[in-house]
């Protein structure tokens, strides 16, 4: 009974600094620093909106920005999926085809950039297929998914009939370098081998992470996408799916797309490959980590140097993926509501590697280069709270 009261304690705590016409953020952060999000009623969604900076601290102000945030991207991909080389004139489709032809040879050209684009869409199918493997959600049917891309196959060509072109496209250039009698005797892979692809009129959470990270990559032509990325965006999915609202229903594909431009804006230098050894990129990073642990437990830092276990061989990944691949679901949105509310961001991040380190520390002061290699790429089943704790004892936050 102590633990449910105090659950809806908390709760209760939320909602009303979530209800105040003016949001005290710095509270905000550090209640959902030192408790978490109660996973019920769509908070982490709203608390996350908050800390990511896509929501105002104004409440009065929410409606409106919503609206406008939400038709901009449905602009964005109005603008960003229909196929080049197809305009839309009120109801009636207009070929410019004769204008723009797909043979066109100049680099300009709307059709060279769209089999460009293919390639780029081509790995981002391929990751989010395999989004969150042990969890069946992203196989899942969406029940909010854009009606005028899911309906209307004649008006729009959706991302899931350009993969398939692009890679039946593959098949016959394959073909007629390799020859054909090869090409058929080599078995090809199917579309649905790792992912079930549902019927016409529907589409699984996978296939809307796709689109929003296909559109985000067009629109940061800059860094495009990098592999990871999907690995980002699935826990900010998930969460706002779960929203319970019923001013936010049908609106996760939009809210998703902010909140992770937001935080791909604090972020996007660790998924920058030239940026690696600046002193802004994950290199720097890096030497962070392993400079706090020389400083927290130098035996255990002095162990590692010995090995020659780098930081490269699995804090590359702990800290570009803030961990998402290190813990269940359940227990990265855990940890992230004490990453987005960390005052300093993501400087804490550092202080949660060094705990995961300082937890298995006996395991790996006795352990040779290679259990140790296995035990910090793949981290044991541990309790988050354990290691959020410890995180904060080593940060001096107590």
């Amino acid at each position: 009974m102590t633990n449910m009261a105090t659950y809806k304690e908390r709760l209760m705590e939320f909602q009303e600094f979530l209800d105040a016409d003016q949001i005290d953020i710095d509270r905000l952060r550090k209640l959902t620093f030192r408790v978490g999000c109660p996973d019920e009623c769509g908070i982490r969604s709203k608390v996350w909106k908050l800390l990511l900076g896509y929501l105002p601290v104004n409440s009065s102000e929410w409606i409106s920005h919503l609206q406008k945030q939400r038709a901009a991207y449905s602009q964005f991909v109005d603008e960003v999926v229909l196929q080049p080389g197809t305009t839309q004139c009120e109801n009636n489709r207009t070929d410019v085809t004769l204008e723009d032809h797909p043979l066109n040879p100049h680099p300009d050209s709307k059709w060279s950039q769209y089999f460009q684009d293919n390639e780029m869409l081509v790995q981002i199918d391929k990751d989010c297929r395999r989004l969150c493997p042990g969890l069946a959600f992203f196989q899942n049917p969406s029940k909010h998914s854009l009606d005028i891309l899911i309906n209307s196959p004649s008006r729009f060509e959706t991302l899931r009939q350009r993969v398939e072109h692009s890679m039946l496209k593959a098949q016959t250039v394959s073909k007629n370098w390799v020859g054909i009698n090869i090409a058929m005797n080599k078995p090809v892979k199917r579309l649905n081998d790792d992912a079930a692809v549902l019927e016409e009129g529907q589409e699984a959470h996978w296939e809307v992470v796709e689109r929003i990270l296909f559109v985000y990559a067009k629109l940061n032509p800059g860094q495009g996408y990098v592999q990871g990325m999907n690995e980002i965006i699935g826990p900010i999915y998930y969460t706002m799916c779960l929203d319970t609202d019923t001013s936010n229903i049908g609106y996760s594909e939009a809210d998703t797309f902010w909140c992770f431009t937001n935080l791909m804006s604090e972020i996007r230098d660790n998924f920058i490959k030239h940026l690696d050894d600046s002193a802004c990129g994950i290199g720097e990073r890096m030497d962070k980590f392993m400079r706090m642990l020389k400083e927290k437990d130098t035996s255990l830092w002095l162990k590692l140097q010995e090995q020659d276990l780098k930081p490269q061989y699995y804090a590359f990944r702990w800290i570009t993926l803030l961990l998402s691949q290190e813990f269940e679901l359940p227990d990265v949105l855990r940890l992230w509501d004490s990453l987005f509310s960390d005052s300093q961001r993501f400087e804490f991040l550092i202080s949660v590697c060094c705990a995961m380190l300082s937890l298995v520390r006996d395991d790996l002061l006795k352990g040779d280069f290679s259990s140790n290699m296995k035990l910090v790429q793949k981290y044991p089943t541990m309790d988050i709270h354990l290691i959020l704790g410890k995180a904060v004892e080593l940060a001096g936050l107590r």
